[in-house]
């Protein structure tokens, strides 16, 4: 009951009968390349370890193998916290084999976000590791999964600590079991392949559904507008429970027998040396990782000497960015996405230095884009709406409740929640949000969510959180306060030490407290928060002793 995939049946045979979805699924395929190019190389690490298909074939296998005994087979969900490590694209292969629904989750995720989305998906299996950047995460599947009684298994990935308890070992499965005799019948290409956490257009953490048929024609796709082959190699520094990791990373380069590199952790200078090591032609990322690229190259006087283009997503380019990295010969090209709907708007790498980062993109074949008023009517060229995008790789729902309008409708429209405006050529800009989302590096923060953290601080009167502009971020998370009465004092750092207590993660905390005497607000008492963020932009400029870029 979970998973119920809303798919518009007219849109559907549409798709079928252009040849943008077929009967082949994720199995199918990488089935295929594996026949095809069995002893090519599909993954490096930053650490140089090499697989090729065969390798990986080898290990999924037989880690499908074990699925099969413990009961894991189609529609099962498989829930996991996996860094940009090998074993996740075993974990994902074997799961394609048994027919089971992969559920990557965010390592940074402590006990909070992880219990949210055990008790929403329910998986019949678990897989992390033991130790992770000091993290004790065999510790923490523990104490959770008495809450939870249909968590029946647990694997461990015991790479950087012997396990403690009794549970399954990643490493040890791939070596006792045999690869599977025969693989079970499989479902169709419109069951749901994967469910990547988001924010969604309200704001809300949910699971996205995608189906075969989504990621296939998203990455198909995508690798023949860029026009790329077996030979290229692409760089991925990105975690792989994003669609940017997972798709773009892992799936795009297996359909052409291409290999892809990876970072588990972005490091400037490693990712610069491990990009000309290892020959990357291309990659893919929030603007923080170039930004610190051609920061270093700057400062070093290095190069790129490989990397052709880089596609940035997540937040806009600006113009100056672009002509920088051209300096290195990288063009740089703005594309336009979310999970539900994988970026669909893209500045063609030809383009890229003639539009230099005044255009977002244009779409892609096969993907229809809108823009709408607050009624849901189009708006004419050159005027502001919401971005609507309706396409083969649109999801196909949420896994639990949406309050409010659904941002999938009935004819198959996703409604992102973003504003924009289109040129008489075609390409799309933009300009904002309507939704309250702080984008912070590429990833969505809920400003509500972070505004609930500081609710019960008892310093604090009123609060508002909002983004403040970053060059290398994006956004940063900025805290707008007032003060209760007889309260003469709050400091960013005692406000830290209040949400370390409260064990808030991390990532949430604001990097900036403004105490003021009071919050704008509407007639009806909404506070302004446009009025906010020009006041923390005006507040950056001056600091930085002129108008912030």
């Amino acid at each position: 009951k979970l998973l119920q995939p809303k798919i518009n049946e007219q849109q559907k045979a549409f798709y079928y009968q252009q040849g943008y979805w077929t009967e082949q699924t994720l199995r199918d395929y990488w089935e295929n390349s594996v026949a095809a190019y069995r002893e090519r190389e599909y993954l490096t690490d930053h650490r140089g370890h090499r697989f090729t298909y065969g390798e990986i074939d080898d290990q999924a296998s037989r880690l499908a193998s074990y699925l099969m005994e413990i009961g894991i087979g189609r529609g099962d969900i498989v829930c996991c916290q996996i860094p940009v490590w090998v074993e996740f694209a075993v974990l994902a292969v074997a799961c394609f084999k048994v027919g089971a629904v992969i559920n990557p989750l965010s390592v940074t995720f402590e006990q909070q976000d992880l219990r949210y989305f055990l008790q929403l998906h329910r998986p019949a299996l678990f897989v992390c590791p033991t130790f992770f950047r000091g993290r004790d995460f065999e510790a923490q599947i523990t104490a959770l999964r008495g809450e939870f009684p249909f968590l029946h298994h647990v694997i461990l990935i015991d790479r950087l600590q012997p396990k403690n308890g009794t549970d399954a070992v990643f490493s040890e499965i791939t070596h006792r079991y045999e690869p599977i005799a025969s693989l079970p019948p499989q479902g169709t290409a419109d069951d749901v392949a994967v469910l990547l956490c988001t924010s969604g257009s309200t704001g809300v953490s949910k699971g996205a559904m995608l189906t075969h048929n989504n990621i296939l024609f998203a990455e198909l796709t995508f690798n023949r507008e860029l026009g790329l082959t077996q030979d290229d190699v692409m760089f991925m520094p990105s975690p792989l429970n994003h669609a940017t990791g997972f798709q773009h990373g892992l799936i795009a380069t297996m359909l052409l027998g291409a290999r892809v590199v990876l970072q588990d952790r972005f490091l400037v200078k490693d990712a610069i040396e491990l990009m000309n090591r290892e020959k990357c032609t291309y990659s893919m990322g929030a603007t923080t990782f170039l930004h610190d690229i051609l920061h270093e190259l700057d400062k070093t006087g290095g190069a790129l000497e490989h990397l052709r283009f880089y596609l940035c997503g997540g937040a806009p380019v600006p113009g100056n960015m672009v002509q920088r990295a051209w300096q290195y010969g990288i063009r740089l090209c703005e594309v336009y996405g979310s999970t539900e709907s994988t970026p669909h708007l893209f500045v063609p790498p030809e383009q890229t230095l003639s539009l230099s980062g005044t255009v977002s993109g244009r779409p892609i074949a096969g993907v229809e884009v809108k823009l709408v008023d607050s009624q849901g009517n189009e708006v004419a060229v050159g005027e502001e709406g919401e971005e609507c995008s309706r396409g083969p790789n649109v999801f196909v729902g949420y896994t639990g409740e949406e309050k409010g309008r659904p941002a999938l409708d009935a004819d198959g429209w996703f409604h992102s929640g973003d504003l924009a405006v289109k040129n008489e050529r075609g390409f799309f800009r933009i300009t904002g949000r309507i939704k309250d989302i702080i984008i912070r590096g590429g990833e969505n923060l809920n400003a509500n969510q972070l505004e609930a953290n500081l609710s019960h601080c008892p310093e604090i009167a009123e609060h508002a959180v909002v983004g403040m502009p970053d060059e290398r971020l994006g956004e940063r998370i900025c805290a707008f306060v007032t003060l209760k009465p007889n309260v003469t004092e709050l400091t960013h750092a005692s406000l830290l030490h209040y949400l370390s207590y409260r064990e808030v993660p991390k990532w949430q905390w604001p990097e900036r407290l403004e105490v003021v005497e009071s919050l704008p607000k509407t007639d009806s008492g909404k506070i302004k928060k446009y009025v906010l963020r020009e006041t923390i932009t005006a507040l950056l400029a001056k600091e930085k002793g002129g108008l912030y870029e």
